[in-house]
Formats: structure tokens, sequence, C-alpha cells
């Protein structure tokens, strides 16, 4: 099945070099005559031992793809899982730590994972947005984060695979207690009964548990016939009351309320103090104000607010209107200073001031700023003739109205031609009710003549001044008439493009003019710019940049205001808006293998107009060939037989009166991507001390669909590195769809990481690239299911030192070891007895510090799978076992810890022993359950003194339960780790 090539070379280089690998190429399917039979010349062995790798495989030339499979897993900092509930996962978490969820998939083609949540409240979003990403992380998570989070993987084979947890937040807030009283008169007036209701609130997840101390004395139901103890029904839960019945001198105390959730996720509990004497009084206050307050704008406010009772001494608050203050003000205990004060920061404003005992007290004060705004007049002819003119004779009304803060202090005044005018019996003036705003005047002109010909202003004023102003000016004479409305010959139809500017216009006769009111016919329909109507004085609407959907019919209208009280004028002005096709597709890559036949169809979907419409279909800039639509409102372009020539963009351009819009076809021979197959089982092996070999397993993404793919080149570096290694991969044969390529790489240097690209060659050229990154991860013999190292190679087993601990490891043997100044220290010879024999220790002589600590990491480890589909239904069993030598009388400490992929800063404890324990090697062995990628750390602590040196030997990984294990290897203890989230790229090589 396999065909080898290359040659082999040294190890020892640490570049990547055509002597670094050993390839083999492999195809699952399709066995052709002259690439391998089974037949009699094989030999029956070779024969079953192919038939036998088929069947690993599991593949034929359908059977690799596969709809997407998902789990959840999950590390970070959970403080509690509930598995596999009968409706759901709950994964608990405490506030503020992180929370760190990963999507393990399967499936080929490699699925696209996608994370969505729904929360608790309809309202809260997932980061306004999902996360396309295999590891959800979410660092310092809030209560609000809590809810059921999806992930998604599809790859467009059968359903989309879902899979959901729920993430339950768990807090404990502050408790907070308030205190209420209740004074009843009872029995004939004898005595008044005074009972006092300690309330204690937490808010909290999971439901808290409260406790009552008074001093030191915790209080229960029954403890004291003068306490009662109870929980209001219709809480339920979310307090607790501790009711003081008849208070009684020794009631006066300080009582604590403890709130709980029961350590869980390390919560601790929260209490507040409350100290009750005969004092205790809830709050009142003073505001040293006047209400209303009454000032310009400009001027500086200062409201003062003062506690007058009140034990616990109460905190002052202000606020408006129930808002938030404004950005400027200035707030100091209770007092409250707003700087150059506007208008618009007018309202009530109320101070309040609480000390949880009884409630709050609240005091509140208008602030007024005076001003005029919003002046406006209208002319109202004759109500008592149907004339809308103003004619000799006839009685003429002049209104003006202005808004004024506050209304009580508005006053009007006439003039006539700048002179003051007074009110009689033929110019009544007449004044709106003061509280009705905004405030009104009317000038009743009583048959009109021509010498009331004139300008009459109108003058609106506030007592006292201060305020600017407002006038008004109104010209009554023989030219003032009522508006008419027209359309300017030309402006309607408007026909314009889309993108340009554009003036709607209406013309306005008359005088005085009024203001114009622009809308859409459609009342419902909103203006350009989103409002519902839009004034204009000079009767233009303009309109920037104009679109397509704002063609329709425009209604201008006018006003009341400074112009005429009559039914108002109007007229319809439409807009047409010409806009170019607009076609699908717009872009579409085709790919196609010389000789064969296809056809490209551009369609318009919208244009205007859509009458008279032209096509050219070019390829490059060479016409092919052109025309214009009849009923269809589609274009096609036939290619019988594709030639070279024929390869490039084709451009499908259709027209009208506004422009042109184009479908583009990139023709193409690229031979699609490749598909790496992630399922391999057993990808990782190595069977020599520095090197492993991996094997790399793709299909081909629609390989019929070009000319057949001649060769693959395979690229491959280090990464981290800018040298890139290539070969060229030769093909025999077309590749049929789900065909499963195998290439084994070997003389891969350890632990090196590699970046590999494969790119499918045809005839055409060079199709689209894949990547993947290869990891290496030490792998459990798949035979003898060990790892042993007794560091006698220079490469240590490719144990490697801790970049953060204080300092390292040293690989020595007893023949070289130098005791001139630490003789009562340090092993004689290796575990085996040999002075020759090599160990790894911790020199503790200077300048090493008591404390300080040397770690020693093992190579990274994957997983044992327990089918060759790479489930794991339970966490594996290893037995991890040492030799180590802790003689001297400064000896420190030797501690075991394991550290999983995705559990990052968080190593768990295994076996750990302090002190001098004799000149002799001992054995320690310890079970663990890892279920991820692991690694296993040994940590030495230097003691007190140079006579502290620690050593260890023969280290072993063997999976099963330790047999015969050593007195103090505390195989007693049953380590069970927390699933953890993993990056899938760090368990490509662990799973099937």
């Amino acid at each position: 099945m396999f065909t080898v090539f290359g040659h082999s070379g040294s190890a020892e280089r640490r570049e990547l070099s055509s002597d670094h690998l050993h390839l083999a190429l492999g195809r699952s399917c399709h066995h052709r005559s002259g690439y391998v039979d089974i037949n009699v010349k094989m030999g029956l062995v070779f024969g079953l031992l192919w038939l036998f790798n088929i069947f690993l495989e599991g593949i034929h030339c359908q059977g690799v793809y596969a709809p997407p499979t998902v789990r959840i897993i999950h590390s970070g900092h959970a403080c509690n899982i509930e598995e596999e509930r009968y409706t759901e996962r709950v994964y608990t978490i405490r506030e503020g730590e992180t929370l760190e969820l990963a999507c393990l998939v399967s499936g080929h083609p490699r699925p696209q994972i996608r994370w969505t949540k729904t929360a608790g409240s309809a309202s809260d979003r997932f980061q306004d947005s999902s996360v396309f990403n295999e590891t959800l992380r979410i660092i310092r998570i809030q209560r609000h984060q809590g809810g059921r989070y999806y992930c998604k993987a599809e790859n467009g084979l059968g359903s989309p695979a879902i899979k959901s947890i729920r993430v339950d937040v768990y807090y404990l807030d502050d408790p907070i207690v308030t205190v209420h009283q209740s004074i009843g008169e009872a029995k004939e007036q004898f005595y008044y009964e005074r009972t006092v209701f300690l309330r204690c609130m937490a808010n909290s997840n999971p439901p808290v548990r409260y406790s009552w101390r008074r001093g030191k004395e915790f209080l229960s139901q029954g403890s004291d016939k003068g306490v009662e103890i109870y929980e209001p029904f219709f809480t339920q839960g979310e307090t607790k009351i501790l009711k003081l019945k008849n208070l009684r001198p020794q009631d006066y105390a300080n009582y604590s309320c403890i709130a709980s959730v029961r350590n869980v996720c390390g919560i601790p509990e929260k209490n507040v103090l409350f100290k009750l004497s005969n004092k205790t009084a809830s709050p009142t206050i003073k505001l040293l104000v006047e209400d209303p307050i009454v000032v310009n704008p400009g001027q500086s406010v200062t409201l003062v607010c003062v506690t007058s009772g009140g034990e616990p001494t109460p905190t002052l608050t202000w606020v408006r209107n129930t808002d938030e203050l404004s950005k400027k003000s200035r707030l100091n205990g209770g007092t409250l200073t707003l700087p150059s004060i506007s208008m618009e920061e007018a309202g009530v404003y109320s101070c309040v001031a609480s000390n949880n005992v009884g409630n709050p007290a609240k005091k509140s004060t208008a602030i007024v700023v005076r001003g005029l705004k919003k002046g406006r007049f209208w002319i109202t002819p004759d109500p008592y003739h149907n004339d809308d003119n103003i004619q000799i004779g006839r009685e003429v009304k002049i209104s003006c109205q202005v808004e004024a803060t506050p209304p009580e202090e508005l006053l009007f005044s006439w003039l006539k031609n700048g002179r003051p005018l007074r009110s009689s019996e033929r110019m009544v003036i007449t004044h709106t009710d003061p509280d009705v705003q905004p405030g009104t005047t009317n000038l009743d002109i009583i048959d009109l003549k021509f010498t009331d010909f004139g300008t009459y202003t109108c003058v609106a004023a506030l007592k006292n001044g201060g305020i600017p102003e407002v006038s008004i000016d109104v010209n009554i004479s023989s030219t003032t008439v009522p508006p008419e409305l027209t359309v300017p010959r030309g402006k309607s139809p408007m026909v314009v493009q889309e993108g340009d500017t554009v003036d709607l216009q209406c013309l306005v006769s008359g005088k005085p003019k009024p203001i114009i009111l622009w809308s859409r016919a459609d009342k419902e329909v909103p203006m350009p710019d989103g409002s519902l109507q839009t004034e204009s004085y000079d009767g233009v609407l303009r309109i920037v940049n104009v679109s397509r959907e704002m063609t329709g019919t425009y209604r201008c209208a006018t006003s009341q205001y400074n112009g005429f009280n009559v039914k108002p004028r109007e007229a319809l002005v439409e807009l047409t808006v010409q806009y170019p096709p607009v076609v699908e597709p717009v872009f579409t890559e085709i790919r196609q293998g010389l000789g064969r036949a296809f056809t490209l169809n551009c369609r318009v979907l919208r244009a205007h107009p859509s009458k008279v419409l032209k096509y050219e279909w070019k390829l490059g800039t060479r016409l092919l060939t052109m025309g214009q639509f009849d009923q269809r409102d589609e274009t096609d372009y036939h290619v019988r037989a594709l030639n070279r020539e024929g390869y490039g963009e084709y451009t499908c351009e259709v027209t009208n009166e506004a422009g042109a819009g184009a479908c583009r076809f990139l023709v193409t021979g690229r031979a699609y991507a490749p598909e790496f197959y992630y399922d391999t089982y057993s990808a990782l092996w190595q069977n020599r001390p520095r090197v492993y070999g991996f094997k790399l397993q793709w299909t081909q993404q629609n390989p019929l669909s070009v000319d057949r793919i001649v060769a693959y080149r395979l690229g491959m570096k280090q990464t981290g590195q800018s040298r890139w290694w290539e070969q060229e991969i030769p093909m025999e044969g077309a590749i049929a769809k789900g065909e499963l390529i195998t290439h084994n790489l070997t003389e891969l240097i350890k632990p090196e990481a590699y970046l590999v690209r494969l790119t499918p060659i045809t005839r055409f050229g060079e199709g689209d690239s894949t990547d993947r990154i290869i990891r290496y991860s030490a792998p459990v013999n798949s035979h003898l299911r060990e790892f042993q190292c007794s560091f006698e190679d220079e490469a240590v087993c490719m144990f490697t030192q801790d970049k953060t601990d204080d300092f390292d490891w040293t690989r020595h043997s007893a023949a070289t070891r130098d005791t001139k100044y630490t003789p009562n220290t340090g092993p004689s010879s290796d575990r085996a007895g040999s002075k020759q024999g090599f160990y790894m220790y911790i020199e503790t002589s200077r300048p090493r510090l008591e404390g300080e600590k040397a770690r020693l990491l093992t190579p990274t480890f994957n997983v044992a799978h327990k089918s060759p589909y790479g489930t794991v239904t339970a966490a594996p069993t290893y037995c991890f076992g040492f030799y180590y030598h802790m003689y001297g009388k400064h000896i420190g400490a030797l501690n075991a810890y394991l550290r999983q992929k995705g559990h990052s800063g968080s190593d768990s404890s295994l076996w750990n022993l302090v002190g001098n324990q004799g000149d002799r090697w001992k054995q320690a062995k310890v079970n663990i359950h890892p279920i991820a990628s692991f690694q296993l750390v040994l940590e030495g602590i230097r003691g007190p003194g140079i006579e502290g040196d620690i050593a260890i030997d023969d280290v072993t990984i063997e999976e099963g339960e330790c047999k015969d294990p050593p007195p103090n290897s505390k195989l007693g203890q049953k380590f069970t780790y927390t699933k953890l989230t993993v990056p899938l790229n760090s368990l490509e090589n662990s799973r099937k």
C-alpha cells in the first residue's frame, strides 16, 4: 500500500532538509494495476498485513467523509460540574474567574465551529456576536454572563452537530441590614409596645443562608422569648428578619447578620454589623433653599441639604426628576452646585437621606430657569365671511404666541409702526390665561380701514427683565394676501440619477410667506432625514446623495404659522430615481478542465429604467457578443470546449440610462484545496530517541472539477523559522472524490512543531494550498504502553527545564560529581548502583537560597485511546513512578505535579516529601487519571543549607494501576481531575 522513497540522514541537525525526511505515499480506495495488487507474489503474510492495514484505516471512497460530531470539554476555574443530568449539563463557576469551554469535533471535511448563547434574560446578548473558534474564553466572568452556551459544528454533510452546557455563575454580595419599627397602642393605654424589625438581605447565587448574632451570641428561633426569627413567605428566601418584640434594655446591642452560601466555589461568608441603641432613628432633613428657585440662564445655583436627625448618620444624595444629575454639576456632601445653569437643567431636584432605618427621607425643590422661546404669529381673516382675503370694512385678527418660563411672568405689548398701541373699541387686545402654555395674545381690528394698514409688532417680555425681549413684526396692507402654492414648470416629475443631489421646489406666493412643510404623500413613510415632516422657509427641499428608496410623491403644504390661518395650500412633486441595473452574480469563480463545455448566466434583479437594457459579453477586453434584453431578465454565454485561451475573467455588462451593472466570472483551471484528515488513528509514532514520524492524510476537494492532479507540492518548515523545504509528490491516475491519500513523514526532530503546506498541481498550474500544524506529543508506546527514562542519553528523554523557576536540574553521574564541598549529601551512584550511570539532581550549594525551586518537565503525553475512533469514555489510569534520593541534613522538599493542557497556571499535586530520607534510593508510585494531553512536573525545593542535594532517576509511566506500590506512594488517594478545555490543535494527534 505504501511506496517508500527518500533516504535517511543525520537526526542531529536541527535544520529541516531533504536528508531529514523519510516519505511514504499511499492512497486508499482505488487500487490500480501497476500500483499495488494482492496476489500470490506478495506472499500470504504480507497480504494479510496489507489487508489489516486497510481495515485499520476504515476507509472506502465515500466513507472518509463524515458529518460532524461534537462534545464540550471545560477547564478554567470550575468549582462544580454536574455531568449529563436528565436535561442539561451545568458548569458552575465563581464570578470573576475565567471561563474556558472548548468544542472537540470530528468529521471530514474539518467542521467549522460557532459558539452562541441564550442568556437568562431576553435582552442579554453574547458579546453582540457569535464566536467562531474552538475555544470560548471569558476572562473575569460576570453574573449576567451566565446562561446556556451552544457549540455548533457543521461541514456541509448532514445536520449540524450541536451540544450545549449551562454556565451558572456563583456570587455573594455584601449583606445590607434595614431597620423598621412599629409602635402600637394597647391595653387601655397603660403602655406602648415598641417592636423593631431588622431585615437582612444579600444578592447571591445560590440562595443565601442567613444567621444572626447579638454581640458574640448566636441567635436562633426559641433561644430568647423576646426574639423571633422568620422568613416572610412572599420573599422566597431572599431575606431573614429578626423581630425584637416589645423592645427591652438588653436588646440595645450590636447585631451581626452573616450571609453564607455554604462556601460553594470557595466564596467566603460575609457579614454586616448594625448597632441598635435608644438613639436609633430614621433620617430627617432640611432644605436650606427656597421653593421654587427662579434664576436666569448662566447663573450659578447652590442647593443645600442638611440632616436634622437620624442614627446612624444618614448619607445624602441628590437626584433630578428621578434621573442622574448633569455632568457639570458638583456634589459635596449635601451641597449641590449647578454652575452656569441652562434651561435644559430646570426641573425638580430632590435630596434623599438614608441610613437603612425606616424609610428614606426626601425633600424636593423646583428650579425654574427664566426664558422666552418659539415666537410665531398668524393672521385670521374675518371668520364671519367665507373669504380668505383681507378686505376693507371687515374684521382681521393678528395672533402672537410665545413660550415663557415662568408663564406667570409673561407680558405682551403691541406696537403699530413702532408706536405703542392700546386696546380700544376697534383695536381689541386680549391675552390668554397665564397658566395656559404657550402664552398667546390677539389683536382684533374691527372694521378695517385704510388707516389701519401698517406694521404691527408683538413684543413679549418677562417681569423684572433680565431676559431679552421677543418681538414679531406683522405687515397688514393691500398686498397682504393668503398664500398660494405652485410647482415650477419642469420641476415635477423630477428624474435624477442615484447619488445625485436634487432640489424639490414649491413656489409660494402671498404676503407674508408662511413656513412650508414637506412630507411624503404616504404619511407613514419617513422623509430622507428620518423625520415625518421637514420645515422649509424658501419652499425648497434639498436631498443629498439621493437613493432609489427615495422614489415617490412628496407633498409641500403651507403652515398656519407666520402666515394666514386658513386652510393649508398643498402641491405634489413626483421624484423618480434612476439607477443602474442590479445583477447577479456580482462575482463567481468557475473551475473547469480543458475541453469541457459550460454556460455563464447573468441575471438582472432590478433596474430603472428597465425597458431598454443592453448587454455585452467580454473576455478580458475582447468583445465576445452583444445584444438587447427582450422579455427575459437574463442572458447566457455558452463555451462549447474550453481551451487555454478561454481561461480568464468574463464580464457581462448590462447598461441602461443610469449606468451599468456587471456580472464577473473568473474561469480558471486551478485545483481546489486539499482537505487534511484530522481523525487519523495513531498518526504520530516514534521508534528512535530524537525523531518522530507522522502519518499525513488528506482528501482532494472536488477532484473531478478540473484537469487531473498530476502531483502535490509539499512544503514544510519548523514553526518559528523562515526556511522552507519543498518536495513534489507525483500522482498516478485520477483521484476520486473521497479518496484518502496518505503520506508518511519521518525524521521529524523532537520536540519541534512543523507547518505543513500542501498544494495540488495540474497542467494548468498550482492550485489552492492548505496549511496545518503538526505538533509533537510524546506518545505512550503503542505496544509496551509505557515510557521509561534513566537519563543516560544527553537528550534526557526530551525532559525540559521550566523557564519560570529559580534554577535548573542538572544531569550528573557519581563518577564526575565533585563532593569536596558537600560530602554529606547526594547519591554515590545511580539507582542501579553504577557510578558511571546518570541521574538528575539539584545542586544546593551557593548561590542557591532557601526556598528556591527547580522544576523538571516530562515530554507531553497523549491520553491513550480505548477505541480506534479516539473516544475516551472515562479518564484512563496510568502509573507514574520514579526513584528519589534525599540525603543530607539540609534537605528541603520534593514535589510531583500533574499539568494538563488547557489548565494553564494550575498544576495538580500528586506527591510530596520533606526532609532527610537517608543515604539510599527509594521508589515512589502514584496513579494518575488525565483526560487531556499532559506533562508531569518534578519540583525540588532548596532547604536551609548546602547539604540538601536531591536526585531522581528511572522515571516511568505505565498504563494501568500501579502494582506493588511502595508504602509512601499515596496510592490510597484517588486523583480525579476536572475535564479541561484544550485547544483542538493541541489534541490533533490524540484523536482518531
